[in-house]
């Protein structure tokens, strides 16, 4: 049986409307549609997790495809370019690869770090309610004592910094239709997986009504048949 014949199976993680909550699943749904591969979606919630596949697993997404297991979204993305050669290539060389890496980090450190501090009690009351408890206890630990009400009390202060730190991405995508130029690659699918994931969640649009940033999130929501389009997801622009 050849690695494209065996069935493609994709954890991830649930909220309790059933909309998709984790940048990181979103950045692997978009991998497998660029590549044409389609999954099967396992929905779990936060609790679910240490149950399944022997609680093997931490975290969410998990691929399953054939006798391979793995998480970690980066070792995914890798792995997929390796056992489904004949489709589009998610990092057409080295070089991009490392190109792709670098965004990642600057994303994570500067943008996903923020948005992480000014949603985390709208993931907790859109968690499935089975999960709250869970994820409250298990987040307020990080935030030293402090409640989620607490940690995010003054988030609309918070807002203007997030959407400062977007502006080399505007700049960029005046020039070119995708971070990856032409065409969009693992890049587009890291930064827009975040900007879902908030749309899963939100009660305090992300961006401003005219960001320019607009026009590039509709042309990726559009793709792969409107994969980032889902009416259980709240407005991204105020």
């Amino acid at each position: 049986m050849t690695s494209a014949a065996r069935s493609v199976r994709l954890y991830e993680l649930a909220l309790g409307n059933g909309c998709s909550a984790s940048p990181y699943v979103w950045r692997i749904r978009y991998a497998l549609a660029h590549k044409g591969v389609a999954c099967e979606p396992v929905a779990v919630g936060f609790t679910d997790i240490a149950t399944i596949l022997g609680g093997r697993f931490k975290t969410v997404p998990i691929l399953e495809h054939g006798a391979t297991l793995m998480a970690e979204s980066w070792d995914i993305a890798e792995y997929l370019d390796r056992a489904f050669p004949g489709t589009p290539s998610l990092f057409s060389s080295p070089a991009e690869l490392a190109m792709v890496r670098f965004t990642d980090a600057w994303f994570t450190s500067e943008i996903l770090r923020k948005m992480f501090g000014i949603y985390v009690l709208d993931i907790h009351n859109a968690a499935r309610p089975e999960d709250r408890p869970y994820f409250r206890r298990t987040r307020e630990m990080r935030l030293k004592g402090a409640t989620l009400e607490e940690f995010t009390a003054d988030r609309g202060a918070r807002l203007p910094a997030v959407r400062d730190a977007l502006t080399p991405m505007r700049a960029y995508l005046e020039r070119f239709p995708f971070i990856g130029g032409g065409a969009p690659n693992y890049a587009d699918y890291i930064v827009l997986g975040a900007f879902l994931w908030v749309a899963s969640v939100s009660t305090l649009p992300l961006l401003a009504h005219d960001d320019t940033l607009r026009t590039w999130i509709d042309r990726l929501r559009d793709l792969y048949g409107e994969l980032g389009r889902d009416t259980r997801m709240q407005a991204l622009f105020e």
